[in-house]
């Protein structure tokens, strides 16, 4: 281990191990299959990269994520480390140049998907490679239980064969019991060495917080908690509204989400980072690789899609050690709204076949034929051309590319990005000289209010159908706009690339895999409604709720969260609480949100009461819908 440590102190600058992450590194070391189960901020890719550099040869990395091997590998050769990430986008023969770089070019480290492992002449390549030890990173993806599970990961199992006496470490931030179990049977892990660490967070209170208006609480939190934030919020819409609303009432903020372009998303980090905006407004995209130590409090204004996200994500407060707040803000309608955005959009079987009946029928393939075509794909247009839901047809065909049927080769991308340059008392004036115009403008304007701040990537296809016009007028009026120095403009011409893996047989195809369809979706209604349980549960510690989750049983109350405060609270009955009402409206009438401040008592217990003091006439509402005794 003193040359483990070496290699931190020279690479790293750490004087220091993580609890852990030394024992499965001399784990690792002695030639063990190692499991490890790290919670974000444990280090988990330490686990992997230290003894790839104690020993030689090169260290095969499979991960799912292209922006996570890349974030990765960047990390290492900013180290001086060689490293290299095989990525989907490559060509084939730029992929063989690489390959063989890593044979004879001495790098230390080789990332890449376990799609690739399905490439044969991809495998025999790495077979001839000096292959020291296998990491398998998100390792939870394996298991059909866990909340990401990819098909391909199932795969990873067959380089036991080929590489018999090399030991393979798998790592996970988070991963249930049956979890945990599914990761070590399905990847073929010979009598390993396990290791996990804690869930337990005991400098961080966990908060359910009702609410109905949520930019008066979030208001309320930052001023009594001015320090580093996160609030992660459900699109790219809600970053600028919050954003937004948040900067009038006098916070620093800023925000991230995927429609950012490379140079903002690292201009809005860094000014975070330094602490030059306080709130970094997010959404789920935000996260990968941020350590930053001194965030005091995460907050999530909609409800997540499974606890082990919200684990994940909540977790990015507190990393230095000090109190932090991870604050869930709920209201009545987040269940509805949860199910409208996470269940109602998994495709069935029934629409998993029209789907791919119609992708079939739209690049023309016959029956029987179709294997290896590759084609040009634009996601808007082929949902226009068959009337079909965006999001639901998306997952549709992720699921087809997860299970191998057909291959993706990149992400879908809008086709423009837009950013008004002038003010919108112009926009508005040129808007009444141009009638013919204004409708498509409007729309523009109407669906994505940041656009005069920075470049937005815009849908056209939705903006032609929202304007009763069409794709080729909008984008002719784009370029008109563009030219009058109205806006700026740029036109994305990448569409995906999508290859048929297979022969097109329909129902043979579907049924084939329709269990495992099934089975995921009942994975991910199972784990929302796990977060329904959390956030309604008022019996309950919050922190023993989670620990529960995650299979690790605690006797005691954590004492701090939203369960263990109200507990320890002083109760008021209805009777007390009616009578401070009374004597407070007597002296001066106060709205809801004025008496809630005075009295410091919970918000429903006091909008219970006024609706009683309402109901027998006992009070009354002026005109400035304040509260007066009659």
């Amino acid at each position: 281990m003193q040359r483990a440590l070496q290699i931190l102190q020279k690479y790293w600058h750490h004087d220091t191990f993580r609890p852990i992450q030394d024992t499965i590194i001399q784990s690792v070391l002695e030639g063990n299959d190692t499991f490890g189960l790290l919670p974000t901020g444990g280090g988990k890719s330490l686990c992997f990269q230290v003894p790839a550099m104690v020993n030689d040869g090169l260290c095969l990395v499979i991960s799912p994520l292209v922006a996570l091997m890349k974030d990765q590998v960047n990390n290492l050769q900013s180290r001086d480390i060689k490293a290299i990430a095989l990525t989907g986008a490559i060509k084939a023969d730029e992929l063989i140049n690489l390959l063989d770089n890593c044979q004879f070019g001495n790098y230390k480290f080789l990332y890449l998907s376990p799609e690739r492992l399905e490439q044969d002449w991809v495998l025999d390549r790495i077979k001839a490679l000096p292959i020291s030890l296998i990491a398998i990173d998100e390792a939870h993806c394996v298991s059909q239980w866990g909340h990401d599970f990819r098909p391909s990961y199932l795969k990873i199992k067959n380089l036991k064969s080929n590489f018999p006496k090399i030991p393979f470490v798998a790592l996970t931030a988070s991963a249930t019991p049956q979890v945990k179990d599914d990761i070590i049977a399905l990847l073929g892990l010979e009598n390993p060495k396990v290791f996990q660490q804690s869930f337990a967070r005991n400098n961080l209170g966990y908060f359910i917080i009702p609410a109905e208006d949520k930019i008066y609480k979030l208001n309320q939190i930052l001023q009594k908690n001015p320090e580093s934030a996160i609030i992660y919020v459900r699109n790219r819409k809600n970053c600028h509204e919050y954003a937004s609303h948040l900067e009038v009432l006098g916070h620093k903020t800023t925000f991230y989400h995927a429609g950012l372009s490379v140079k903002e998303k690292e201009n809005n980090m860094n000014s975070w980072m330094r602490d030059e905006k306080t709130v970094m407004i997010a959404t789920s995209a935000f996260g990968m690789g941020i350590d930053k130590p001194n965030v005091k409090t995460v907050i999530h204004i909609n409800l997540p899609e499974n606890l082990e996200s919200y684990y994940q994500e909540a977790g990015r407060a507190g990393r230095n050690g000090e109190k932090a707040f991870a604050i869930l803000i709920s209201s009545p309608s987040d269940i509805i709204m949860a199910e409208s955005q996470f269940i109602a959009v998994l495709p069935d079987t029934i629409f998993l076949k029209d789907v791919f009946i119609k992708l079939c029928n739209y690049f023309r393939i016959a029956y029987g034929e179709g294997i290896n075509e590759e084609f040009s794909f634009n996601l808007n247009q082929f949902c226009s051309y068959y009337k079909l839901p965006i999001l639901k047809t998306y997952n549709a065909l992720q699921f087809l590319n997860r299970q191998s049927i057909i291959s993706l080769s990149q992400e879908f991308s809008e086709k423009a990005q837009v950013q008004f340059l002038i003010e919108s008392k112009e926009v508005i004036r040129y808007s009444s000289l141009n009638p013919d115009d204004e409708p498509i403008v409007s729309t523009i304007l109407r669906t994505y209010p940041g656009i005069y701040d920075l470049q937005t990537n815009i849908n056209t296809d939705f903006i032609a159908k929202k304007s009763n016009s069409t794709e080729a007028k909008v984008l002719i009026l784009l370029e008109k706009l563009q030219k009058m120095e109205i806006i700026d403009y740029f036109s994305q011409k990448n569409e995906s690339k999508i290859t048929f893996l297979e022969v097109r047989e329909d129902d043979r195809t579907i049924n084939r895999i329709s269990k495992h369809l099934e089975k995921q979706n009942l994975v991910k209604k199972n784990q929302l409604q796990s977060v329904v349980n959390y956030v309604s549960n008022k019996d309950t510690c919050k922190s023993k709720m989670l620990l529960q989750y995650f299979g690790e049983t605690i006797a005691n109350d954590c004492g701090v969260c939203s369960y263990c405060s109200n507990k320890n609270t002083k109760s008021y009955n209805s009777e007390e609480i009616r009578n401070k009402i009374v004597q407070l409206l007597t002296e001066n009438p106060m709205n809801s949100r004025a008496l809630i401040e005075t009295l410091h008592i919970e918000e429903s217990e006091i909008l219970k009461v006024l609706k009683q003091l309402l109901e027998h006439d006992m009070i009354g509402i002026n005109t400035k819908n304040q509260y007066i005794i009659k």
